[in-house]
């Protein structure tokens, strides 16, 4: 959806409810995670959650996130671009790889808040005004232990009921994760008074600072 439909469809739709609303309380941490590094170090982890401004947005002010690049996951190289990803033909998602350092954050501690404040896990192939499967909810798992990690955190959330609706989360291997246009990238932070910014994705920033104080930075 370009900027102008996006502003427009916000207007109408951006008050809207979001679906599964998570079960006031704690959300909790993962029972099964990787441990932290004891030394810094390099990983690497790809979600998709929706329009990925706000989701690139929200991992840029978690702490030991070091990068947060918006691109596409699911598709081939030739159908990773804007508009043809737009037409929900390609088996792209919207999707954000996540850098970060596993001696400050854990896999486990990221999937936390991509379940609880970056997008609504309860979406089936849309996130609030945004329609399609290019919007779908999903985690690329780069190997083994992610896919272990991720799937054991949904069985976990399902169980303890914490969304008012079934979670439907993808969890897939990732193939390739391709870089979005430039003008895509640190969107958030370069038109903060963009409606569909306003009304969609500051308040995930809002409730990232009140629900994870330690976890959160500004930038």
């Amino acid at each position: 959806m370009n900027g102008i439909a996006r502003s427009f469809w916000t207007a109408i739709l951006g008050t809207l409810a979001l679906g599964g609303q998570a079960v006031a309380g704690t959300f909790p941490d993962p029972a099964v995670d990787a441990p932290k590094a004891s030394k810094a170090d390099q990983a690497s982890a790809v979600f998709a959650g929706g329009c990925f401004w706000g989701v690139d947005a929200v991992f840029k002010h978690v702490k030991g996130v070091t990068k947060a690049t918006s691109g596409y996951s699911g598709g081939s190289a030739t159908t990773a671009h804007y508009e043809i990803v737009g037409s929900g033909l390609t088996g792209h998602a919207e999707s954000v790889e996540v850098i970060y350092d596993p001696s400050q954050i854990s896999y486990g501690q990221l999937l936390r808040v991509f379940f609880s404040v970056a997008h609504d896990p309860t979406q089936l192939n849309r996130q609030g005004p945004d329609v399609g499967s290019q919007y779908r909810s999903a985690i690329f798992y780069a190997n083994p232990e992610q896919q272990r990690i991720a799937e054991a955190y949904i069985a976990q959330l399902d169980n303890a009921k914490t969304f008012s609706k079934p979670i439907v989360t993808q969890v897939v291997q990732l193939s390739a994760f391709y870089p979005a246009e430039a003008y895509h990238q640190n969107y958030l932070a370069l038109h903060p008074t963009s409606p569909y910014i306003v009304y969609n994705d500051l308040p995930k920033l809002a409730a990232l600072k009140a629900q994870f104080p330690e976890l959160y930075v500004s930038r």
